[in-house]
C-alpha cells in the first residue's frame, strides 16, 4: 500500500464510532492500535483493538466496529482479540471490551466457531489474572453475549441488548440487571465510557499488584445514608448490582485511600440471589487480593444451597477479611459471614449487636423457658429483652467469638488499624486445582 492508501485507511477507521469510543475511553493521545489494517473477507476487520492508559493506568481495550459488516464476529476479529488477550496476560493489564455486533459471519462456518472458541478460551485463561470488563453498547447476542457475560463486570446502556437467545428475547438492560448479569446500567455510550473509566481506578492491574492508592478522605458523615457511607472515604463508594439480590449490597470503596470490597447484608434471611451475588463478589476480591469488609445483619439463609455458596466463598478466600456485626448474626449467618466458616481475620461488633445460634425467640424458649410463659402478644418483647441481656456482643466477646466491641464513631479507626495489620497477610493453601463448591 502507498502512504496515500494507508492514510485513507486510517481515516476510514478513525471516523467510525467504535474508534471514537475507544479513544474517549483512554487518556488523551495514549491509544495505540493493534493490527489496524487486518482484513476480514476483503474488508477491514470488524473490531478496533489496542492499548493505552486510563488515569495513567495501563489498559487493553477493544470495540466491535458496527461500521464494518455490522461488527459481526469473524475469524479475523477472533485473531485480533486472541492477540489482545495474550498481550494483556503477558503484561498484566485489564481488558475492557465494548460490544456492538449484529452477530457472526455465519458463512465462515466452522472457522467462525473455532475463532469464537479461541477467544473464549483466552478470556477464560486470563480470568483471575487480570480484571475483565464488558461494556454492551448495542446488540450483543449469541456467542458474543457468552463472551461479554463472562467478564468480571458488565456495563450496559439502557437501549443495549444482551442474550444467548439470538432473537433478543429478554435481552434488555433492565432484565439483565434483574437477573444479575448486568453490574451497571447507564443511560448512553458517554455514560458507559465514564463508568468504565471510573471502574478502572478501583481495580488492580493484575493479581500480583495492588489497586490504585489515593489520599485518605473523611467519610460523608451525617450525609451518608447508611453505615457504610459513614465509614468509607467520602465519595468513594461504587455501587454494584443493586437490582439483584436485594438483601445483600456489594460495593467497591476506599478506606484510608485503600480499595476494599464491601458486603452489607440488610436484615432478614439471605436468599439465593443475594447469596450468589455475595459469593461471586467475594471470590473476585479474593482473586485480586482486595480486602473484604463485611457488615453483617442477617437472620440466616433461605436455603441450604445459598448457605453453602456463601460459606464456601468466604472460607476459601485468603485475602484480608474483616467482619462487623451491626445487627443480628443468627446461626448459619454468623458462621458464614463472621465466624469460623468465614475464617474472618478480625471480628468487631456494635454494642447493640445480637449473636445467637438460633433466632431470638427460639433461643429464649430454649434457654429461658420460664420467662417465655407469657401471653403470645408479649413473647416477642420478652425474647428481645432476653437477647439483649444474654445474646449480646459482650457475651460473644467474653467467649472469644468477637475480637472487639466498638461504638460507631470508633469503628473507622478500628477498621483502618486492622487493614494496616493485615497488609502483610500470607496464607499457604492446599495443593489442588480448585474447589468444587
Amino acid at each position: 500500500m502507498s502512504m496515500e492508501q494507508i492514510n485513507a485507511a486510517k481515516a476510514a477507521i478513525s471516523a467510525t464510532s467504535a474508534y471514537q469510543t475507544v479513544t474517549e475511553f483512554f487518556d488523551a493521545d495514549s491509544f495505540c492500535e493493534i493490527d489496524a489494517f487486518a482484513k476480514s473477507d476483503g474488508g477491514f476487520a470488524e473490531v478496533v483493538a489496542g492499548y493505552g492508559t486510563v488515569e495513567g493506568l495501563p489498559v487493553y481495550a477493544f470495540a466491535q466496529n458496527s461500521a464494518f459488516s455490522g461488527g459481526a464476529m469473524s475469524k479475523a476479529q477472533a485473531l485480533k482479540l486472541k492477540k489482545l488477550y495474550a498481550l494483556a496476560l503477558k503484561t498484566g493489564a485489564p481488558v475492557v471490551g465494548f460490544y456492538d455486533s449484529v452477530g457472526g459471519r455465519l458463512a465462515q462456518g466452522t472457522e467462525l466457531l473455532a475463532g469464537v472458541g479461541e477467544t473464549l478460551k483466552y478470556a477464560s485463561r486470563i480470568s483471575g489474572a487480570v480484571p475483565q470488563v464488558s461494556v454492551v453498547l448495542g446488540t450483543c447476542l449469541g456467542t458474543n453475549a457468552l463472551a461479554a457475560a463472562s467478564a468480571d463486570f458488565v456495563i450496559m446502556t439502557e437501549d443495549a441488548q444482551l442474550s444467548l437467545d439470538v432473537t433478543g428475547k429478554d435481552a434488555d438492560a433492565k432484565t439483565n440487571a434483574a437477573k444479575g448479569t448486568a453490574s451497571f446500567v447507564v443511560k448512553d455510550t458517554a455514560a458507559a465510557v465514564a463508568q468504565a473509566r471510573e471502574l478502572m481506578t478501583y481495580l488492580p492491574s493484575n493479581n500480583l499488584t495492588t489497586a490504585p492508592q489515593t489520599d485518605s478522605v473523611e467519610p460523608d458523615g451525617e450525609n451518608g445514608n447508611c453505615i457504610v457511607s459513614k465509614l468509607v472515604d467520602g465519595g468513594s463508594k461504587l455501587r454494584i448490582a443493586d437490582d439483584w439480590g436485594d438483601n445483600a449490597r456489594i460495593r467497591l470503596a476506599r478506606l484510608g485511600g485503600q480499595v476494599v470490597g464491601v458486603v452489607r447484608t440488610t436484615g432478614g434471611k439471605l436468599d439465593g440471589k443475594a447469596a450468589q451475588k455475595t459469593a461471586k463478589f467475594v471470590r473476585f476480591c479474593d482473586a485480586f487480593s482486595l480486602p473484604v469488609i463485611t457488615f453483617a445483619d442477617c437472620d440466616g439463609f433461605c436455603c441450604l444451597k445459598a448457605a453453602a455458596k456463601v460459606t464456601a466463598a468466604y472460607a476459601e478466600a485468603t485475602t484480608a477479611k474483616i467482619s462487623v456485626v451491626v445487627g443480628k448474626a443468627i446461626g448459619s449467618a454468623y458462621i458464614a459471614l463472621a465466624g469460623t466458616g468465614a475464617n474472618a481475620d478480625v471480628v468487631y461488633a456494635l454494642p447493640d449487636a445480637v449473636i445467637s445460634p438460633v433466632n431470638v425467640e427460639a433461643a429464649a424458649f430454649i434457654m429461658a423457658p420460664e420467662e417465655m410463659k407469657v401471653p403470645v402478644a408479649e413473647q416477642k418483647a420478652v425474647a428481645e429483652k432476653f437477647a439483649a441481656e444474654n445474646l449480646s456482643a459482650f457475651s460473644a466477646a467474653q467467649n472469644g467469638y468477637v475480637d472487639g466491641i466498638t461504638e460507631l464513631h470508633e469503628l473507622r479507626g478500628a477498621l483502618l488499624s486492622a487493614l494496616d495489620m493485615l497488609s502483610g497477610k500470607r496464607v499457604p493453601t492446599v495443593a489442588k486445582k480448585h474447589s468444587t463448591i
